[in-house]
């Protein structure tokens, strides 16, 4: 069994062990032939008019990330939670490393569902509004963009030398980034594990998934053309992008938390599930 294997066990039975939902993993085939994984929880709430929640992850990140919302959801909805490809325990092929091929492994993971509140966060919010472009909305209930740029005025700040460090010293570049994603610090068990899962992909294979080529009004199209239910919640670095995105598609939710990290759901988790539970139920009552 592999360390990073090892690791997202114990956390699973952690979470049985809190009394929670049992959290099993499940695997997929995509359609150019790659082994996807997946976290499942509340499998019993699972029905095809049922809502069920879709967890996407943010770069080099795996599905063990949302864990407490696995838990927290799969009291009451089917919840799944996506290794993308080259992440968590998903293979990790030499191809398919495009906004288009990532977009079809959603629409892949979600294909077995019909009522679908998905969820995105940073990489994983860009990577659900390029399937919403490609291939609609019909499957959703709803939609939630997490800490994640949506094209709309200010544009963040340029991602300075990142790309840069990570090719001169990936392992310090990636502890770092590890690190200052959480407002709340982890182990040092949890992120040496994080680094070592992200290593898994070849680096210019995880830089690609940096360099998607859309200018930013591709983004800024589809999340104002959007017509289902949408919330965007954000930390400071997003907040004036989701003011905008309110003044210009005034239908938006959006929900600012100021004190957490990048991984805001992490760092306030029993907030961040309220917040989705409060918006799922409203999808419900439609």
């Amino acid at each position: 069994m592999s360390r990073w294997l090892s690791f997202s066990v114990v956390l699973l039975i952690m979470a049985a062990s809190c009394g929670a939902g049992t959290i099993t993993r499940r695997s997929l085939r995509t359609s150019d032939g790659v082994n996807l994984s997946y976290l499942e929880a509340g499998r019993e709430y699972a029905g095809r008019k049922k809502l069920a929640i879709a967890l996407i992850p943010g770069w080099s990140m795996p599905a063990v990330i949302w864990r407490q919302q696995l838990e927290a959801f799969g009291q009451n909805y089917h919840t799944q939670a996506l290794d993308p490809r080259g992440q968590g325990e998903s293979d990790v092929p030499t191809t398919g490393y495009t906004a288009e091929r990532r977009a079809t492994d959603i629409r892949e993971f979600l294909q077995p569902l019909s009522n679908v509140l998905l969820i995105g966060w940073s990489l994983g919010a860009i990577e659900s509004l390029q399937y919403v472009h490609m291939f609609g909305p019909d499957r959703l209930a709803g939609l939630v963009l997490v800490d994640s740029s949506v094209g709309e005025q200010p544009a963040p700040a340029p991602g300075g030398t990142f790309k840069q460090r990570l090719r001169e010293d990936r392992e310090k570049t990636l502890d770092e980034f590890m690190r200052v994603i959480f407002a709340k610090p982890r182990s040092e068990e949890e992120t040496s594990e994080l680094v070592r899962a992200a290593k898994k992909m070849a680096l210019e294979d995880s830089l690609r998934l940096l360099d998607y080529p859309f200018e930013r009004i591709h983004w800024r199209r589809i999340t104002r053309a959007f017509k289902k239910p949408l919330l965007y919640v954000v930390t400071p670095q997003f907040e004036a992008q989701a003011l905008n995105l309110k003044k210009n598609r005034p239908a938006t939710h959006v929900e600012p938390f100021k004190h957490a990290g990048h991984a805001l759901f992490a760092d306030e988790p029993e907030r961040f599930n309220a917040v989705i539970e409060k918006f799922a139920k409203q999808l419900k009552s439609h």
